[in-house]
């Protein structure tokens, strides 16, 4: 007799009341350990403790007096007494354990700054004496080496932080700090508590700063310490800080009219005989604020006498030292235009090409003792030039409280010339010296200096000269007559006559390089014009810049100018390259080679293609000539700005259609959860093998590319693509739901699997199932094989060229071709469900129609829409496709056809399958016995009820 069965429960409520969560010992767990943290832990200095650390660490600096409770709101009192505690401009060194390694690589500095709260100032019973609250943040840019900063500090186990992938923003690290000033003896001393978003916890920490007093001019410093007042693991070395002031009244003493009349007056005052700009022309503030912008990256010119063993005696920095900076930086630190145009400058050097004076948020000044110079400087408005006296920062290699400014011997004149031509468009021009006399030890000879980037849209007044027109006219006469046929070009006034390129040699070599419009006609080039409706043919100038040495003595630099006809997108040029001379460690402007011809090819507006701008770089030089060099190539992929407005708004399209079909997704898999709620004995007859297709094709992306499908190329989108926060909303909305469906998907699969009979009955259906794994895991496998070698073949078939002098073949992954494939197999999901019902000859609605139906659509949209995508759009980029990603399945014009129809194929032959048997579409005699169907079952207690009756 069979014994009696127990109630039959949901699959959905399976195991539920066996499984309970250990609630109470979990909750006394927690609360032990949130004890004992709590006891461990430091507690953090505010403003109702602060006097207890002070009295400890601070009454030998200032002593503490008192608070009567009365605020200071007085606004002038702040100006002129306490708002000189304020610094940014600063360099310090220690602090190790929380302070990041700078990457050899990354020249962007870090920052620090000190700022008094306004309103928290507060009187004491010493009337010399204020209890203040400030904040002392420590700024890095992202990109340094944390490794050697201990995340959580407090914890027995030192956890490494390790870098993400992806660039993140910058990290801070700041204080919050309370204490007293003395403004007789000019000393501050604070203590507080610090933390930020670089991982680390709260720090206990003492300041401690002695200010300039009755000093009020260039040799004031600020010396300061930053102490540790944590031990054992939340303990950090000593941070040793010196600061440049605020002075409330600044006396300059290095720069007067004496100094100014009779300023050196060299070979940069007077180029080629050309007039320099006014200020008015340079600054509108006319307080040289503007000015500094010009020169934020200067090229140092050394002379003849600086090569080889003498090239120590040439280094402003005073060095024994061959190597020689080669980037000067000149800085504004301070402005009094009221006082004749006086300002507080930095002068800064680097032996590195590429440099970030700036630092990495944009605006903060840079100081380095041992590499710049403190000085002063007065527009001189007779020459219209700018004069700077500058000092040393001496005695810091001791120690910071030691430092001073002094041997302010070196002088510094600069200007902007009125007019640019081609052989010469700097746009600063200038000289840096010493007064000393050639025996003294820190006596070099003039440097010269010039700039020319691209700031020049705010210099009015800049005009330039076309000198080589009439060559221009006979070299491009060819060009003029082309013309393009229902084609639009660029305008000459539209930012798109900017481009990103890379140039090619004959040797396979390639540069990156950068071209943009100085003068069109006779007008400054300006980004974004409002209007402008001139058409025809235009004078043009450019600046053409790439990187490695592809050409022989060459500094990277071409100076062009010519015509452009945007009739049929033709641009035609003379070029000049700056060739240069070695003279040990450093390099020499020794002439020009203006035998160059440039033709640039600009894409049609209204054109379809990948490549925008084609063009060549050539000498029309005998080949016999030394200057002679061969042919370059021009090519770039930079986009117009039609072209990024609508990649923005169809990306804002697509990632809604990414949504919308991940939530169907969801959808779907809860109606078929719902299906087999309602009909539990059809989990059976779903194939085990095309859940776990489903399955993997969820998570594999989530696990590959956590970056929900289309963030691999986002560090390439922002390159050109802004469109705001509501894609990003979008993007995480995208991962929840994605992970929602697999969690979906997931659980059907548990619950097929805990369906299907261990104890050997329905032996058909595992039969069946083996059938389905034997044919579909080889079809599979030898799919992604082939799939591999398609990947193998293009990459040994691709050709590799030279970027800067290495073999570099076009990135592409194995894993790409692989995501491809298994889009493919998504995309035929059905097909182990089709084998397993033909296998089994079952007749059993297994599926919901919603679902096999609906997720059959969700798959093979995206190719009806990749094809309407290609064939109306007339330009296209991948790294910006969300929707139909050409990363994640095959698409191409005859993809987009096959793999609809074989998805509509499987589902109807689904339909079929649970409408007439699992053969029903193949001939009679091929169809064997009766489709496999469910037999009810009869209890032994029906069974006597019937006989009775």
């Amino acid at each position: 007799m069979e014994p009696s069965r127990a109630p039959k429960s949901s699959p959905f409520l399976e195991n539920s009341t066996s499984r309970r969560f250990p609630t109470t010992p979990f909750l006394i767990s927690l609360a032990f350990l949130l004890l004992t943290t709590s006891a461990t832990s430091a507690p953090t200095i505010n403003s109702f403790n602060f006097l207890e650390y002070y009295a400890e660490h601070c009454n030998n600096v200032v002593p503490e007096s008192p608070i009567t409770g009365t605020l200071i709101n007085n606004a002038s009192f702040f100006e002129d007494k306490i708002k000189i505690l304020n610094f940014d401009v600063a360099y310090f060194t220690g602090g190790s354990q929380i302070i990041p390694k700078k990457r050899d690589s990354d020249s962007a500095p870090s920052v620090l700054s000190f700022k008094p709260k306004k309103f928290d100032l507060q009187q004491t019973v010493n009337p010399y004496v204020v209890s203040l609250r400030g904040s002392l943040k420590f700024r890095f840019p992202a990109r340094f080496d944390w490794s050697n900063v201990t995340r959580d500090r407090r914890n027995s186990k030192r956890i490494r932080y390790r870098p993400p992938r992806t660039p993140v923003r910058s990290r801070y690290l700041l204080f919050e700090l309370y204490g007293f000033w003395s403004m007789n003896t000019g000393k501050l001393c604070m203590v507080g508590s610090g933390s930020g978003n670089s991982g680390l916890s709260s720090l206990n920490a003492a300041f401690k700063a002695n200010y300039p007093v009755g000093i009020s001019d260039f040799s004031g410093l600020i010396n300061g310490v930053l102490e540790s007042l944590d031990f054992q693991d939340s303990y950090f070395e000593q941070v040793s800080i010196l600061g440049i002031p605020h002075f409330g009244e600044y006396k300059y003493t290095l720069v007067d009219k004496e100094n100014v009349d009779v300023g050196f007056s060299g070979t940069y005052d007077s180029v080629g005989g050309r007039e320099n700009l006014p200020i008015e022309s340079v600054d509108r503030s006319m307080c040289l604020n503007e000015m500094y912008r010009h020169a934020r990256i200067l090229e140092l010119e050394y002379g003849s006498d600086c090569s080889g063993d003498n090239g120590g005696k040439c280094n402003p920095l005073s060095g024994s030292s061959g190597v020689l900076p080669k980037i000067m930086t000149i800085q504004g630190i301070r402005c009094d235009h009221e006082r004749g145009r006086e300002a507080r400058v930095l002068i800064g050097f680097s032996d590195s090409a590429v440099v970030n004076v700036y630092g990495p948020y944009g605006s903060e000044r840079v100081f380095d003792p041992y590499t710049t110079l403190i000085g002063e400087g007065v527009w001189d408005e007779k020459r219209n030039r700018l004069f700077v006296v500058a000092c040393r920062v001496l005695n810091f290699n001791d120690s910071s409280a030691n430092a001073t400014v002094g041997d302010c011997s070196i002088q510094l004149t600069l200007r902007f010339p009125r007019t640019l031509t081609i052989r010469d468009q700097s746009v600063v021009v200038g000289q840096i010296y010493s007064n000393k006399t050639v025996n003294d030890t820190s006596y070099f000879p003039g440097i010269g200096f010039h700039g020319s980037e691209f700031r020049t849209r705010r210099l009015r007044g800049l005009a330039y000269e076309y000198t080589m027109l009439d060559k221009v006219h006979k070299s491009c006469a060819e060009k003029k007559s082309m013309k393009g046929k229902g084609k639009t070009y660029p305008h000459g006034y539209s930012s798109d006559m900017r481009f990103d390129m890379l140039v090619r040699n004959g040797k396979g070599h390639v540069a990156q390089g950068f071209s943009t419009p100085l003068f069109v006609g006779y007008q400054l080039f300006e980004p974004y014009p409002m209007t402008n409706n001139y058409s025809g043919h235009l004078n043009i100038s450019y600046k053409m810049l790439f990187t490695g040495m592809l050409l022989s003595n060459d500094s990277g630099t071409i100076s062009a100018e010519g015509t452009y006809d945007d009739e049929n997108g033709v641009l035609c040029m003379i070029g000049c390259r700056h060739l240069i001379s070695r003279m040990g460690n450093s390099m020499k402007n020794d002439s020009t080679d203006c035998e160059i011809l440039v033709n640039v090819q600009f894409s049609p507006l209204n054109g379809k293609g990948h490549g925008n701008i084609k063009g060549t770089i050539e000498s029309v030089r005998k080949n016999s000539d030394p200057l002679h060099f061969e042919k370059l190539e021009i090519s770039s992929n930079s986009i117009y700005r039609h072209q990024a407005a609508e990649s923005i708004w169809r990306m804002d399209m697509e990632i809604t259609m990414v949504l919308i079909s991940s939530t169907l997704a969801c959808i779907l898999v809860g109606l078929q959860l719902y299906h087999v709620k309602r009909h539990p004995d059809v989990l059976t007859f779903i194939s085990f093998m095309m859940l776990l297709v489903l399955t993997l094709g969820h998570m594999i992306p989530l696990l590959l590319n956590f970056e929900a499908l289309f963030l691999s190329n986002r560090n390439q989108q922002n390159v050109f693509l802004e469109s705001g926060g509501w894609l990003e909303v979008n993007e995480v909305a995208v991962r929840v739901v994605k992970m929602v469906a697999f969690l979906l998907i997931f659980r059907l699969l548990q619950l097929t699997w805990s369906a299907r009979p261990s104890d050997g009955s329905n032996k058909n259906v595992w039969i069946s199932e083996k059938r389905v794994l034997y044919l579909s895991l080889p079809m599979y496998i030898v799919g992604g094989l082939i799939a591999w070698y398609v990947h193998h073949w293009k990459n040994t078939s691709r050709s590799p060229h030279l970027l800067q002098g290495h073999k570099v073949y076009q990135q592409h992954y194995p894993w790409t071709d692989l995501k491809s494939y298994a889009g493919l197999v998504l995309d035929g999901f059905l097909l182990p469900q089709i084998m397993f019902n033909l296998f089994l000859n079952s007749s059993e609605k297994a599926l919901a129609p919603s679902f096999y139906a609906g997720t059959t659509v969700i798959r093979l949209l995206p190719h009806a829409y990749d094809l309407y995508r290609a064939h109306s759009s007339t330009w296209y980029l991948d790294l910006s496709y969300l929707y139909a990603n050409h990363t994640y399945d095959f698409y191409s014009t005859a993809w987009d056809i096959i793999i609809p129809l074989c998805g509509l194929l499987f589902a109807i032959l689904i339909y079929l399958q649970q409408q007439f048997g699992g053969r029903c579409f193949l001939p009679k005699r091929f169809r064997g016995g009766p489709a496999y169907e469910k037999v009810p079952i009869v209890s032994n207690e029906e069974l006597q009820e019937i006989t009775t009756h």
